[in-house]
């Protein structure tokens, strides 16, 4: 259930690349949200164009088909990290200690393999696109205005990699906590009951009538 999860940090190494990772991944979710932004501002251009003088913004579905990746991929290892992706909690939160954190390190590891595969599928994709030798170094290029694909695939891999990182890291973390059977892990999400749940969203609808 996505926002309701928590995640606890300390001194630790292991808090502290954690900490260092999601900078990372709070930057990629900012260009993600812009990206986003600037589709809408580009809409607003069309259709004022076509309504007002009748000439619309050229190459609008091209910038759409560049911006694609960009929204969809980007915020994705940020959302992983805060534990925001749809899954069962009513079946996860029913375990507790080691039955929880190897429950957790066997679903992540079949995450992190998908990952891998589909960022070597995604490179070999941007690869067949990208060609020194070709003008704007580029095979393939949009339909309408010919703007180059390949930086638009490139994003796939590049988003798929940081996820890679966040999903080593977490692996880590709930085998430390499985060694160890932490009550309290930390750099890895944490259902959070309702009173917690209800704490958080408080807290934030407070901050933000600040």
């Amino acid at each position: 259930m996505a926002g309701a999860s928590l995640v606890l940090s300390d001194d630790s190494r292991l808090s502290q690349i954690d900490r260092s990772l999601y900078r990372v991944e709070g930057w990629l979710a900012l260009v993600s949200g812009l990206a986003v932004f600037s589709l809408m501002m580009l809409a607003v251009v069309s259709v004022a164009g076509r309504n007002g003088f009748n000439q619309p913004l050229p190459g609008y579905v091209d910038w759409i088909q560049q911006a694609m990746p960009l929204i969809a991929f980007m915020g994705i290892s940020y959302t992983q990290r805060d534990g925001g992706h749809i899954r069962m909690d009513m079946l996860v939160g029913a375990l507790k200690g080691r039955s929880l954190y190897l429950a957790e390190i066997i679903t992540t590891l079949a995450v992190l393999l998908l990952m891998v595969l589909m960022v070597w599928g995604t490179y070999a994709h941007f690869a067949r696109s990208f060609d020194f030798g070709s003008p704007m170094w580029s095979r393939d290029s949009s339909m309408d205005i010919a703007l180059p694909l390949w930086p638009a695939k490139l994003l796939a891999p590049v988003a798929f990699s940081v996820l890679c990182l966040r999903l080593v890291l977490q692996v880590y973390a709930y085998g430390r906590a499985f060694i160890r059977n932490d009550t309290h892990p930390i750099a890895v999400p944490l259902v959070a009951n309702a009173a917690t749940q209800a704490a958080m969203e408080a807290e934030h609808v407070s901050a933000n009538e600040i």
